[in-house]
């Protein structure tokens, strides 16, 4: 099975209008900025979007949502993005805010093939309306479902051409688990190597989870907020 892909438009070329998507990423590092290039290309509309956030306003899915492409955001944060917040309280957007570490679980599971799990976070709130409610050792739990999609995209370090993909530093974040979570798993790469050049104990996602893979190009890697220190001798 040939995996690789000669670039993001080909690689994306199934997701379709309703298509569920997640995107790996943690605020603007790690996030897979080729292949959002293509889906706003192609014009995919009515997406239903898992990340940790959306983006900000000109940039990230940011620029899907400003074009209106995304009718769904489940995200754990969202408030770098003012388009996104004029959205929401217009009503133009359906939101699913979800405990982040609560999000990242149920990612977590869908790979691992766990169908549910308990945790604390949300009880009392909002966030447990409509949901199984437990008690374990004198504390109520809210049973939550694991988070599948129809596709995940990824953007890694390096990979090699069958698949395995390796992450650098923070990069890592959620999409390592996305990867595992995705029906079809599409990953980005900086650099594209042969079989055999990444070291087997440096890989974090084996290739049996990737069913795609292409080198990107031309990174912006934008900084979220830039924090400046002025020391005074």
């Amino acid at each position: 099975m040939n995996k690789v892909f000669k670039d993001a438009m080909s690689a994306i070329h199934d997701i379709q209008d309703g298509s569920t998507v997640m995107f790996g990423g943690f605020g603007l590092c790690g996030i897979p900025e080729n292949s959002i290039a293509a889906l706003y290309e192609k014009d995919v509309r009515q997406l239903t979007c898992i990340s940790n956030n959306a983006g900000v306003d000109d940039f990230g899915l940011g620029i899907l949502l400003k074009r209106k492409q995304i009718k769904k955001m489940m995200s754990s944060y969202v408030g770098e993005n003012a388009e996104f917040e004029r959205q929401l309280l217009h009503g133009e957007l359906d939101v699913d805010l979800i405990p982040q570490g609560t999000l990242a679980t149920r990612i977590q599971m869908a790979g691992m093939g766990i169908p549910a799990f308990f945790t604390p976070a949300g009880y009392g709130t909002e966030v447990a309306e409509g949901k199984e409610v437990r008690e374990f050792n004198g504390k109520m739990y809210l049973m939550e479902m694991a988070l599948h999609a129809n596709f995940a995209i990824v953007k890694a370090w390096k990979g090699d051409s069958l698949g395995n993909l390796v992450f650098r530093k923070a990069t890592r974040n959620f999409s390592t688990s996305m990867a595992r979570a995705g029906d079809i798993t599409i990953a980005e790469v900086e650099e594209l190597v042969a079989p055999g050049e990444l070291p087997a104990d440096c890989v974090h996602v084996p290739g049996i989870y990737v069913h795609r893979i292409f080198q990107g190009k031309n990174y912006e890697k934008r900084i979220e907020r830039k924090t400046i220190q002025i020391h005074n001798n």
